[in-house]
C-alpha cells in the first residue's frame, strides 16, 4: 500500500473536498464533493486521494500506509 498524499484529521463524519488548500489555488483543484466517513473511520477523495480520518475513530492513530483505499465520489 502507498500512503495517501495528504491526511486530514476531522471531528465531523461528513466532509467536503475540492482539492485546494494552503498553497493550492482554486484553478488547480477539482469539483467539490461531499464525503461520508463510515465504520472504517476514514474516507479517501476519489479525485485527489486526500484522506479524511475521523478523530477518535478506528483509523485515528493507525498506520495510514497499511490501510486500504476507500475512495468515494460525490454523495447526496
Amino acid at each position: 500500500m502507498i500512503a495517501p498524499p495528504e491526511t486530514i484529521r476531522t471531528s465531523h463524519a461528513r466532509v467536503s473536498c475540492d482539492g485546494t488548500g494552503p498553497g493550492v489555488p482554486a484553478q488547480l483543484g477539482h469539483p467539490r464533493v461531499f464525503l461520508q466517513i463510515d465504520e472504517h473511520g476514514y474516507i479517501d477523495c476519489g479525485y485527489c486521494d486526500r484522506r479524511f480520518v475521523l478523530i477518535g475513530g478506528p483509523a485515528d492513530g493507525a498506520d495510514q500506509d497499511k490501510l486500504p483505499d476507500i475512495p468515494s465520489g460525490a454523495s447526496v
